[in-house]
């Protein structure tokens, strides 16, 4: 019935085409209107169709995302830690050149000592080998500090390389469960874009832009809908008759009330379903 509904006016705009009149126009444009809506359907079924791939493969994505974000927090933790490992150790070494540079200064000022001609440059030589030796002192003191530092980072630094390479395993093994699904389904999925393309290309932007809006905004990701049973097939709340004859007469693209999203007719699934 519907199906002849939409192709009636054709025949009516041909006659009264013949009469010189404007119907053709308005038939021209039902027909329009409901190829559209043949188009916006046809985009759905197949949009669904990669959804339910998509379903299948569960929550694997996100567990490869997470894991690959963790990876990489890890690696820049590690040469961060690997950085701060190299400058103290870096430290230690200036310390002991500086230990050396000292002894070297005193073995100097010893030898100076044995020249003096008089107590005052005795005393001021004894107290720059004291000054040295203060600073042997202190450089020992720091160059252990240090080392003890260097044991923690180490400690770190392997605790975090033993965590990120557990993490990384579980990512190649993640990551090898995901590639396995997507090769099932890579084919499959492949033919459902080159039609989701075909479809998308008859479907004028505003409409289509319109569509993925819709579909963003809802869960299942249904943005053309049938009526069933005189309901929105999204919401399932009911259309009042007024809604139904607009629906069915493909004369403007009538969205539920309710939930906003598109309505289409047995007429438009027939026609999809068939594959024309």
């Amino acid at each position: 019935m519907a199906k002849s509904d939409v192709k009636a006016p054709a025949k009516e705009a041909k006659a009264a085409g013949n009469n010189g009149k404007a119907a053709p126009t308005l038939g021209k444009a039902e027909i329009t209107i409901a190829e559209k809506l043949v188009e916006l359907y046809r985009l759905q079924t197949v949009d669904s169709q990669v959804d339910r791939i998509k379903v299948q493969r569960g929550e694997l994505p996100l567990e490869v995302q997470d894991l690959e974000d963790e990876v990489t927090g890890l690696e820049t933790r590690l040469t961060k830690l690997q950085d701060e490992l190299s400058e103290i150790e870096t430290q230690v070494s200036d310390k002991q050149n500086q230990i050396k540079d000292a002894k070297a200064q005193i073995k100097k000022y010893e030898g100076q000592q044995a020249k003096v001609r008089n107590n005052r440059e005795y005393d001021s030589l004894t107290k720059e080998i004291e000054f040295q030796n203060l600073e042997i002192q202190l450089a020992e003191k720091r160059i252990k500090e240090f080392k003890a530092q260097v044991e923690g980072k180490k400690a770190v630094v392997d605790e975090s390389k033993s965590k990120h390479d557990e993490r990384k395993k579980d990512l190649e093994q993640k990551k090898k469960e995901l590639d396995d699904i997507i090769a099932e389904t890579e084919k499959e999925e492949k033919d459902l874009k080159k039609k989701s393309d075909a479809a998308s290309k008859h479907i004028e932007e505003r409409l289509l832009s319109a569509y993925h809006r819709i579909r963003s905004n809802t869960r299942n990701g249904l943005a053309v809908v049938p009526v069933e049973r005189g309901s929105c097939g999204g919401c399932f709340n009911a259309i009042p008759p007024q809604r139904h004859l607009d629906i069915g007469s493909h004369k403007k693209i009538i969205v539920c009330e309710h939930c906003g999203r598109i309505l289409v007719d047995e007429y438009v699934v027939g026609r999809v379903n068939e594959g024309k």
